[in-house]
C-alpha cells in the first residue's frame, strides 16, 4: 500500500546511500526498508520556522529531501522528548524531532529508529546520554558538538557524529540553526535521555 509519505521514505533513504561512511554504510545495510507503515495525527510545531533556513544551508546531496521535508512539514508527526520544566521555555520552542520511521515513527520498525532533528539558532542541547548507539548527520552546518570529556568541535555537513552507547553529549548551535539526521539502534527506540548538564553549559 503507497502512502503520502513514501516519497519521504525513499528520499531519506536516497541521502543515506549516498554517505560514504562504513559506520552509515553498516546501518543502512541492516535496515528493512520495506516498513509498514503508520496512520498518524499531523502535530506540527513551532520551531519549524526554521526549516526555511536550513533548506538555504543544506548541501546540494541533502536539498532534495530537505526540501521535501519543509513541504510537508505541517502533515508530520513532529515530537519533543522533553518539557519547558526539563529545560526551559527557549529551548522548547526551538526544537523538534520527527520519527521517520521506528517505535513511533510514520513508518514501523521495531530495530531501529531514524528521522531528523531541529535546533533553531543560540540553543544548547546539554549533556544528555541513552543507551541506544546514535549516529547523527548534520545537515547544516555551524553546529558544535562534544562528547564524554572533550570540548565542543564545531563540524561541518555531512560529517558524521557517533555516539556510543551511554556516552555523555551535547551541542550548540550558533548563528544558524541545526537540521540534523539521526539512527538510533541497539537499544530502547524511545527512551527518554538522561540529561547530565545545564542548558547554559558551555556558552561562550
Amino acid at each position: 500500500m503507497t502512502t503520502k509519505f513514501d516519497e519521504l521514505l525513499e528520499q531519506f533513504h536516497a541521502y543515506l546511500a549516498s554517505v560514504d561512511d562504513a559506520l552509515v554504510r553498516d546501518a543502512v545495510a541492516g535496515i528493512a526498508w520495506d516498513m509498514p507503515a503508520r496512520e498518524l495525527e499531523p502535530h506540527p510545531l513551532g520551531c519549524l520556522r526554521h526549516l526555511d533556513r536550513a533548506t538555504e544551508l543544506a548541501r546540494p546531496d541533502a536539498k532534495p529531501l530537505v526540501l521535501l521535508l519543509a513541504e510537508r512539514r505541517n502533515d508530520l508527526r513532529w515530537g519533543q522528548t522533553y518539557s519547558k520544566a526539563d529545560l526551559g521555555e527557549a529551548f522548547i520552542d526551538n526544537y523538534a524531532w520527527l520519527e521517520v520511521f521506528g517505535t513511533r515513527g510514520h513508518f514501523t520498525n521495531d530495530e531501529v529508529a531514524a528521522g531528523l532533528l531541529i535546533l533553531g539558532p543560540d540553543i544548547v542541547y546539554p549533556d544528555h546520554h541513552h543507551v541506544a548507539e546514535e549516529i547523527y548527520i548534520p545537515l547544516t552546518s555551524g553546529t558544535e558538538w562534544r562528547m564524554g570529556e572533550s570540548g565542543f568541535r564545531r563540524r561541518a555537513a555531512g560529517e558524521v557524529v557517533h555516539h556510543a552507547s551511554n556516552v555523555n553529549h551535547a551541542m550548540r548551535t550558533g548563528i544558524e540553526p541545526l537540521l540534523a539526521l539521526y539512527i538510533w539502534r541497539g537499544g530502547p527506540l524511545a527512551a527518554k535521555s538522561t540529561i547530565t548538564g545545564t542548558v547554559a553549559q558551555g556558552r561562550g
